[in-house]
């Protein structure tokens, strides 16, 4: 895979030549809008960043070969834009690759930590290449997406809520930037009764959001939570490509042609089964491998707005998987599930092009199941 992955790069730079054709794209384009915004905020004020026509004219001043018409929105809180804040203290390209060094070696840790994928050295640097060869981290990376430092959040989490219980819930607040991947944290925290990490989770996330709130503005708040709206009705509701490449249920119900109320109530439904399907294993088992990955893989049924990068998170979720599967044996299915898993962010990556039917939500939910199922027979053997 790390073999393929050069491949493509030495192909892509070939095809742009050097990345100088805007036609080809290339790496980091997420991450401009993280440079820009950064830019905004070290050098004029931070309500420009959610101002549409001054941050699209800012973004084509500081990026000159941007394509033509192309506009990257800031949809983000106040939090994370702070958080952005030092990245333009760097030039373009070298602060896009310390943001990708830091995010991997966060990421890798913690999903090592929380699945037990590190017995023993030889075990560490196994887990070590099959976490950076995953599809889940160069698809992350090559937009210089934050996929990987939100993962890595939850999975920390994950693993300190019974062994420290306010690193937990620091971690939890610091989701705060990007609030939707948070949402059903505070659910399996009440139904599993863990009440030191949800005081402390809601304690951290409001000091977040009230210093990021004093650091930015009222103006700011407002401004973002009216473009959320608007994102939700130009983006998550009617534009096909995203469709492509979410792994949603809600994408999935919108290519099979369900109108939108039909979609928001089919997607309410498959939201409900995972928050049960969650609540459950957190209350049948203190495995914090199974519980972080019925975690990781309901949050992405569950929230709607998901593009094929957030998949870092079923990244955390396959991880925590096999490291199970190896220490109990295998369960029928669970390897051909773990292998579409594994290749899942690839066919998200390529399907704006090659619009194939959206499996992604069908994919993550075998993954969610498959974890149901493991941890009943594992509490039925015990008992």
């Amino acid at each position: 895979m790390l073999a393929l992955y050069i491949v493509f790069m030495a192909l892509w730079v070939w095809r742009s030549h050097g990345f100088q054709s805007s036609a080809a794209g290339r790496p980091g384009t997420d991450f401009v809008v993280f440079w820009a915004a950064s830019h905004v905020m070290l050098n004029t004020h931070a309500w420009q960043v959610y101002d549409y026509p001054a941050f699209a004219a800012i973004e084509r001043s500081l990026f000159h070969d941007l394509p033509k018409n192309a506009f990257l929105p800031w949809l983000y809180p106040p939090a994370f834009l702070v958080l952005v804040t030092p990245l333009a203290l760097l030039p373009f390209t070298p602060s896009y690759l310390v943001f990708c060094a830091l995010s991997l070696a966060v990421f890798v840790p913690a999903a090592l930590r929380v699945s037990g994928l590190t017995p023993d050295a030889l075990a560490s640097k196994t887990a070590v290449l099959f976490l950076v060869a995953s599809p889940f981290v160069p698809v992350a990376l090559i937009f210089g997406q934050n996929a990987l430092l939100t993962a890595a959040l939850a999975a920390l989490a994950v693993y300190w809520i019974d062994r420290h219980p306010v690193r937990a819930g620091m971690c939890l607040g610091l989701l705060t930037i990007k609030p939707q991947m948070a949402m059903l944290f505070p659910i399996v925290l009440l139904a599993s009764r863990a009440w030191r990490p949800f005081l402390a989770a809601a304690a951290s996330a409001a000091a977040v959001t009230l210093a990021s709130t004093l650091i930015c503005g009222m103006n700011a708040v407002k401004l973002f939570v009216a473009n959320a709206g608007m994102a939700r009705e130009l983006v998550l509701e009617h534009d096909s490509q995203f469709w492509l490449a979410s792994p949603a249920p809600f994408a999935l119900f919108r290519t099979a042609g369900l109108s939108v109320p039909l979609a928001w109530i089919a997607q309410g439904a498959a939201t409900t089964i995972a928050i049960c399907v969650a609540c459950h294993v957190w209350r049948r088992t203190r495995d914090v491998g199974l519980r972080a990955a019925a975690l990781c893989a309901a949050t992405l049924i569950a929230n709607p707005y998901v593009w094929h990068y957030e998949l870092a998170w079923l990244g955390v979720a396959v991880a925590c998987l096999v490291a199970s599967g190896l220490r109990e044996g295998w369960q029928a299915g669970e390897q051909q599930v773990l292998t579409l898993a594994w290749l899942l962010p690839l066919y998200e990556l390529f399907n704006r092009w090659l619009a194939w039917p959206q499996i992604g939500p069908l994919v993550v939910m075998l993954v969610l199941l498959i974890t149901l199922r493991r941890v009943n027979l594992v509490q039925g053997e015990r008992s």
